[in-house]
């Protein structure tokens, strides 16, 4: 009797041990909590330069008085960062305009969609020969990136500042120097690697220079002789998986992008670069 009293009273102190680690675990995540604490880790991938800076210096910043812990992947290339985003690695990412995003879910068949689009660095005409786009003479040459969606925009930005015409319907994923409809200064048109352009600048009269690899370059984009205007579907946006877009992470990263502490950041910090339409309508 003795012993099987001893036994039933362990079983009644493990028991209530039990219940009291419990109660303690339920606390710390709070009594209503359905969320684990791993929801609260983000893992957001960005291109090394100016938008793995935008993660670090103007979202991370904010999400972690909401309660996340932001983790950054750098990238190299244009490509992992959907895959790593696809495979379930990452959380969302931030490197790439709608059009680029759209062709490559439809390529790799993926769900991707965008959240928010931010203020992106712009493409630029830059010179160290001319100091204005009135004094460019006939037969300059020019430094033009080689694949069809930054030559798109090339040929946007040097009609823009009109010194060449382009054919109205111009599709961004087959644009060619076959699109210039009319070029009165026989500007000599060279096509290089994007992320040549930089270098360019000194060996041809003039070089249009992506926004991301002139800041990568240590470039001052106010010193371009002209800014693009950039069309918003150019502009660079936070993706997520479609499957993630109603998720509370994703509802808490997109107002951590419209909010004024965001836009107070990118003003500061990041001068230069164009805001998408919805921040400037708010104005």
């Amino acid at each position: 009797m003795k012993k099987t009293a001893l036994i039933l009273s362990l079983i009644l102190a493990i028991g209530l041990l039990a219940g009291c680690g419990g109660k303690d675990t339920s606390t710390a995540l709070g009594e209503n909590s359905n969320v684990s604490t791993e929801s609260k880790v983000l893992k957001i991938g960005a291109t090394a330069g100016p938008y793995s800076d935008m993660v670090t210096k103007a979202i991370k910043p904010i999400l972690e008085k909401k309660g996340y812990r932001v983790e950054l992947v750098e990238f190299g290339d244009y490509v992992q960062p959907n895959l790593a985003l696809s495979n379930g690695d990452l959380s969302a990412n931030l490197f790439q305009h709608k059009i680029y995003m759209e062709n490559f879910a439809k390529e790799n068949k993926i769900g991707l969609s965008e959240l928010i689009s931010v203020p992106t660095a712009p493409m630029g005409i830059y010179s160290t020969k001319f100091k204005s786009l009135d004094e460019i003479t006939d037969g300059s040459t020019v430094a033009i990136a080689n694949d069809p969606t930054n030559l798109a925009r090339t040929l946007g930005l040097l009609q823009d500042a009109g010194l060449i015409t382009v054919n109205k319907e111009i599709d961004p994923l087959r644009v060619s120097e076959k699109d210039v409809k009319d070029n009165p200064k026989q500007l000599v048109l060279q096509p290089i690697e994007a992320a040549q352009l930089p270098r360019a600048v000194d060996s041809a009269d003039l070089s249009l220079v992506p926004g991301n690899f002139a800041l990568a370059a240590k470039m001052n984009l106010l010193d371009a002789l002209k800014l693009e205007n950039m069309p918003d579907d150019y502009r660079n946006r936070v993706v997520v998986n479609t499957t993630d877009l109603d998720k509370q992470f994703a509802k808490d990263l997109r107002e951590a992008v419209e909010s004024p502490e965001f836009e107070k950041t990118m003003d500061e910090q990041f001068k230069g670069f164009g805001k998408p339409e919805w921040m400037l309508k708010r104005k």
